[in-house]
């Protein structure tokens, strides 16, 4: 691995965000999934969730779209709507769904200092009335035009870039968020060497 490679990557991975995550319920086209991962890739969120349970499990995501964002993110993959929001209530505090109700908030009411899992639903139907009955509520996009409905990985980029452009006030891009064992598994995922390792940790203060 070369000096720059090395650099490059421990620069993404002190910036990864550990308390936000995005959720794709039954989405259909794969290269919309790999669309969303690349964003993810961007805004620093590691880890997303897939739930098929109406749909065949994905094999595989539509690699153009992606750019390979996919080898950089840790995916979950659920076929049960329920064990999919066990595993969220596990790591986070809110979980919203974009769904066009009387009750939703709008995408720039979410406080995304806190820890916050966004749910988007099928290119069809959207989110599922279970997803929406287990989540803590809904929001949405604000639009001005006449069609009220964004592309999914549309969507999802103008909802994390808000998240992003919030935590970047609140400084969360300025340390490390991660915690240690996630932070040392990733850096083997990403090719860091024993020897690598062993010399990043002597620098460490």
């Amino acid at each position: 691995m070369t000096p720059e490679r090395r650099q490059r990557l421990l620069s993404v991975l002190n910036k990864r965000q550990p308390d936000l995550t995005v959720v794709l319920e039954n989405v259909f086209d794969p290269h919309n999934i790999s669309a969303v991962m690349r964003t993810c890739d961007a805004v620093g969120i590691q880890e997303i969730y897939v739930l098929t349970n109406k749909i065949p499990r994905h094999k595989k995501w539509g690699a153009r779209s992606s750019s390979s964002a996919a080898k950089w993110l840790t995916v979950h993959q659920f076929e049960d709507a329920q064990e999919c929001f066990a595993a969220l209530r596990k790591k986070y505090s809110k979980i919203y769904t974009t769904h066009l109700s009387t009750d939703a908030v709008s995408l720039y009411e979410i406080n995304f200092a806190e820890s916050v899992a966004l749910v988007f639903g099928n290119e069809h139907e959207g989110v599922s009335e279970e997803m929406i009955h287990m989540a803590d509520g809904n929001f949405i996009i604000p639009q001005m035009g006449i069609i009220q409905s964004l592309n999914i990985s549309v969507a999802c980029a103008v909802s994390i870039y808000e998240a992003m452009r919030q935590k970047t006030n609140a400084g969360h891009y300025e340390q490390q968020r991660l915690d240690d064992s996630t932070y040392n598994q990733l850096l083997q995922e990403w090719g860091f060497r024993e020897d690598d390792l062993e010399e990043l940790h002597k620098q460490e203060p």
